[in-house]
């Protein structure tokens, strides 16, 4: 779509993502990368790095060979450490990780003993440098989602419901709430850019209801746009009917069938709370530009997901990121998000 070469405003949208991690001077830091990752991704990170007066350095992984009957673009974490104990050594000795994998390190089963170790990791995802550039976080952009997060984590119960005949309860007793804004600064902690969303991981059993996707809402799996209403019916946990005609419904089903029970189960829930990240991103990039990224945090979005929720034990390979729009959401009564505004 556009010319990969190194623009200084994409540049200088990765100095500042640096400068908001706080580096200390000549903080040693990892850009941690596949063999598959977007260049010049790195390379601009990198060289943001050497303008701050750091000691970047490069580990590369090769990008592991898809083992499922399915085509992968979206697993929900990043498989290319396999717990490498030469990279996970490297990484655990970087103050700084800056993560340029395709999918990231926020779900992978490495990440916890990255972050014991004291290192902070910084996820860039894999976006076309426009879109990042786009989307640098501003100051003052923490403030409502440390709101958001604090919320949620006093909340008992979250009702989703919707025009469409959503009709959603998940009871949060138990449920592991984060949030993020854009840039991460403390040791031991997790951010990605494009930030602003918060997201709660449900304990075992405690999700139930109907979802309904209408027509306009986003499957970030296969990055398209619904074009006719998809109807999810969940008890404990499991989506266990999809209805729906057309191809939406007919691709869900076909995919989630050719993984294991686990990939039906609900991996997060939560809502996006950024205002300049846009709806329409989607359509203006080709597939191979976006990992849809910025359509989870478009603020008012339901963000449903499923597939691996470590805190309520289940892995799996299987992942649907679903923004669901125009959706009113409660926390013990108290509605937060009202058809889809923030208030």
């Amino acid at each position: 779509m556009l010319v990969d070469r190194l623009e200084p405003h994409w540049l200088a949208a990765f100095a500042t993502i640096i400068q908001q991690c706080k580096p200390a001077p000549a903080e040693v830091v990892c850009l941690l990368m596949e063999t598959q990752s977007r260049a010049i991704n790195v390379d601009l990170a990198e060289l943001a790095a050497l303008q701050a007066g750091l000691r970047p350095f490069r580990c590369v992984l090769p990008s592991p060979a898809i083992t499922t009957a399915v085509p992968l673009r979206s697993t929900g974490a990043s498989r290319a450490l396999q717990g490498h104990p030469a990279a996970l050594a490297a990484l655990k000795a970087s103050s700084l990780v800056l993560d340029l994998t395709l999918e990231g390190l926020m779900h992978a089963p490495e990440t916890p003993e990255i972050l014991q170790s004291g290192a902070r990791i910084m996820v860039i995802s894999n976006e076309h440098p426009e879109a990042l550039a786009r989307l640098v976080p501003l100051p003052g952009d923490d403030i409502p989602v440390k709101a958001a997060v604090k919320r949620l984590r006093a909340a008992r119960s979250m009702h989703v419901t919707s025009a469409a005949g959503t009709d959603l309860h998940v009871a949060m007793t138990g449920a592991t709430t984060a949030g993020v804004w854009g840039w991460t600064d403390r040791p031991g902690t997790l951010a990605h850019w494009p930030g602003g969303v918060v997201v709660s991981f449900p304990a075992a059993n405690t999700v139930h209801g109907r979802l309904v996707l209408d027509a306009g809402d986003i499957n970030l799996t296969f990055k398209r746009y619904l074009t006719a209403p998809v109807t999810l019916t969940i008890e404990n946990d499991h989506i266990v009917q999809i209805e729906g005609s057309g191809a939406d419904a007919a691709m869900m089903r076909r995919h989630l069938a050719a993984f294991d029970r686990n990939a039906y189960a609900v991996s997060h829930v939560g809502w996006g709370l950024n205002p300049r990240a846009r709806y329409e991103a989607l359509s203006m990039y080709d597939q191979r530009d976006t990992q849809g990224t910025e359509l989870r945090c478009v603020a008012g979005n339901f963000l449903f997901s499923t597939g691996a929720n470590e805190f309520a034990g289940r892995f799996t390979q299987g992942h649907f990121d679903l923004p669901v729009f125009n959706t009113t959401i409660a926390l013990d009564g108290e509605v937060v998000v009202r058809e889809g505004v923030v208030l």
